[in-house]
């Protein structure tokens, strides 16, 4: 399981962050560890990742991935972390070696940075972030009252 969140300034940009060892961005956050809960665990990994104490919205998206062959399933839950001020702006610091930058992009940059998958996820929780809903998705989809993806 693991858990993320969404970050904005105030052009209404989200926060993504990019890993030394992987091809694609990501929204800060990362996997829950043992006896903590997924809220407790995008907070710290805020904290771990941006050096930021923030505290967490409501639950935007709960995002169940089926299992590869690198892993079993899992569910990715997104938090809302609302906009950071200027002053919070100013104080991230990413840790050497496993963020190599971030950046605040618009919808469209957003999705050319990340996977698919992750594209998916991210405006899915975009949509859920102004409609006041929380999404339920399967490997990034919706999923309708009949079950099938869309």
């Amino acid at each position: 399981m693991a858990a993320a969140a969404l970050l904005f300034n105030s052009d209404d940009k989200v926060l993504l962050v990019e890993p030394t060892y992987k091809d694609y961005w990501e929204l800060p956050g990362g996997a829950v560890e043992h006896d903590e809960s997924p809220f407790e665990a995008a907070s710290r990994e805020i904290g771990e990742e941006l050096a930021l104490e923030k505290r967490l919205g409501r639950l935007l998206v709960v995002d169940w991935v089926p299992p590869r062959q690198d892993r079993s399933e899992g569910l990715m839950l997104v938090f809302d972390g609302g906009v950071l001020s200027d002053a919070e702006i100013a104080r991230i610091s990413l840790p050497e070696g496993e963020l190599r930058s971030c950046a605040f992009c618009s919808p469209d940059d957003a999705s050319s940075r990340l996977s698919a998958l992750l594209a998916r996820r991210l405006e899915a929780a975009w949509r859920a972030r102004s409609t006041g809903l929380v999404a339920y998705l399967e490997n990034g989809y919706s999923i309708q009252h009949s079950g099938a993806p869309t």
